[in-house]
């Protein structure tokens, strides 16, 4: 039985609390008072302050269950996440947006305009992009997931082109738009493909098909590889993966450290929410998809991980660096993915997923606390004695950095074990063996992250680094630091959190229920 339209609407109120804040900040941004538009980032805070209060207080159980989702608790969790991260995204962007405008316009040197100003539309399509990652996860049917997935997409590519005055930004967004809409039509492709196979939209109506035979069919099984390949791009997955250096480069670092969290959430969210429609549910015994579609998930994980470590220890710009860690994060994650949710893979995903998400901030956080005669610094020669003048901003980037490779006892150690733990009880022992190894290449390339700004003697780069003009990009990789070292003691209820969010787990499921690895 469909859920009552009243009760959906009451399921919404997190997304129409930051579909209003983006309205109210867009006008904001237009005031020609410098007052108020120095209140729009503090705005946007609010409204996802608003729509976290707002998650919590309506996600509950019993109207999850009757709103015909795959994953009922996914929202709770998921869209918790994207809220409080994107605080800490908002607090780097300050004092990025409209800089050299501001100031002239303080100075006098120019009268305002508010064609030039971009500081509210930017603000605004933050709060549009997470508001589609969160619709992503109370979505029912393969119209609405569409809708959401764009809606979370197209603000990210104009983000990216207003993101610097150069024409290295407005270059990474053309190649960042066209692979998207390529990504796009191949994600419709699959989408019709499931809906010819199984004759309906609604995903529990494609779920009941899947398990009664529609899963055999070929078109189903073409349609479910096109989605994985699809989602790729939001994710940064292979062979979807190649766009992520230029526009990671291109982009302002405020956007940069937006689009390492907010696209890849959404992809994940997506591709749990179909792979759940179409047969990988604890709720069904035993569990499985298609063995062709869980070769691919393999081999994509283990392409992913290894391709975006290789990368990585090639780079000399600390954000093409990032771009490739992304990547093999990316393929971390599908291990859990491809355990699948009877083993705790996606409850594994998830909780990675907000290891990374808190980590990312930290490392974001500190190299946008820090610039060269008013630009970004993007060397790794510029980090060299960095703790002599940014003692802050060096330890944030090591304690960041020493998560993402998974150390003891920072909180990324203990959301690789979670996912070693997935691969293993799901009997992936090959792929587990892979994800070790490539944990082991990425500390090479952290390590300059570490040992650069901390061991290394300050050079003439160096001193010529200054604080940026706000405060507030640092206080973000400070909160978000401590939050790596401290969140573990809280570890029994982050997992908690996460295995409430994922599909519950048959306790008397083999191994053999698992993706047939190749």
């Amino acid at each position: 039985m469909s859920m009552p339209f009243a009760e959906r609407l009451v399921l919404l109120v997190p997304e129409m609390v930051l579909l209003a804040g983006a309205i109210v900040v867009s006008v904001m941004g237009l005031s020609s008072r410098g007052i108020v538009r120095a209140i729009v980032p503090w705005a946007t805070i609010a409204a996802l302050a608003g729509s976290l209060v707002a998650v919590v207080m309506v996600h509950r159980p019993e109207l999850a269950a009757s709103a015909d989702l795959p994953i009922p608790m996914l929202g709770l969790f998921a869209r918790g996440l994207l809220a409080a991260i994107g605080i800490g995204l908002v607090l780097i962007t300050m004092g990025s947006v409209d800089r050299p405008l501001e100031r002239a316009f303080a100075k006098g040197l120019a009268p305002f305009d508010p064609m030039r100003v971009l500081g509210g539309e930017f603000h605004a399509f933050m709060l549009f992009s997470i508001a589609g990652a969160m619709l992503v996860t109370v979505a029912s049917d393969l119209v609405w997931l569409f809708l959401a997935i764009e809606l979370s997409s197209l603000p990210t590519y104009i983000m990216v082109a207003t993101s610097r005055g150069s024409r290295l930004a407005q270059e990474a967004a053309v190649k960042y738009f066209f692979l998207g809409a390529m990504s796009t039509a191949i994600l419709l492709y699959g989408f019709a493909m499931l809906y010819g196979a199984t004759g309906s939209m609604e995903l529990l109506a494609i779920e009941e098909a899947m398990t009664s035979g529609a899963a055999e069919s070929s078109i189903a099984v073409l349609g479910i590889i096109l989605v994985i390949l699809a989602l790729g791009f939001k994710i940064t997955a292979v062979p979807m993966h190649f766009y992520a250096p230029d526009v990671y480069e291109g982009a302002a670092i405020s956007t940069t450290s937006f689009l390492s969290f907010v696209p890849k959430a959404t992809g994940l969210f997506v591709l749990m929410t179909v792979l759940a429609a179409v047969g990988w549910s604890a709720d069904a015994a035993p569990a499985s998809l298609p063995p062709e579609a869980g070769k691919v998930l393999w081999m994509v994980a283990a392409l992913t991980m290894t391709l975006g470590n290789l990368g990585g220890l090639l780079q000399r710009s600390i954000k093409r660096m990032l771009a490739y860690s992304s990547i093999s994060h990316s393929g971390y994650m599908l291990v859990g993915i491809v355990a699948g949710p009877q083993f705790g893979g996606f409850d594994a995903t998830l909780f990675y997923l907000l290891t990374y998400g808190v980590t990312n901030l930290a490392v974001f956080g500190a190299i946008a606390s820090i610039e060269r005669q008013g630009s970004e610094i993007d060397s790794f020669d510029d980090l060299a004695g960095l703790r002599v003048r940014h003692p802050w901003a060096s330890a944030m980037l090591a304690i960041g950095a020493a998560s993402l490779i998974g150390m003891p006892p920072l909180l990324g150690f203990w959301g690789k074990l979670d996912l070693f733990a997935a691969g293993l009880d799901a009997g992936h022992v090959v792929l587990v063996v892979i994800l070790a190894v490539n944990s082991a290449i990425s500390v090479w390339y952290y390590l300059r992250l570490i040992g650069l700004p901390i061991i290394a003697p300050a050079g003439p780069r160096t001193e010529g680094l200054e604080s940026s003009p706000s405060r507030f990009p640092l206080l973000a990789a400070v909160v978000a630091g401590l939050g790596t070292v401290l969140l573990p003691i809280m570890l029994g209820s982050l997992v908690d959190a996460a295995s409430v969010a994922g599909p519950t787990a048959i306790e008397d499921a083999s191994p053999q229920a698992a993706v047939t690895a190749p």
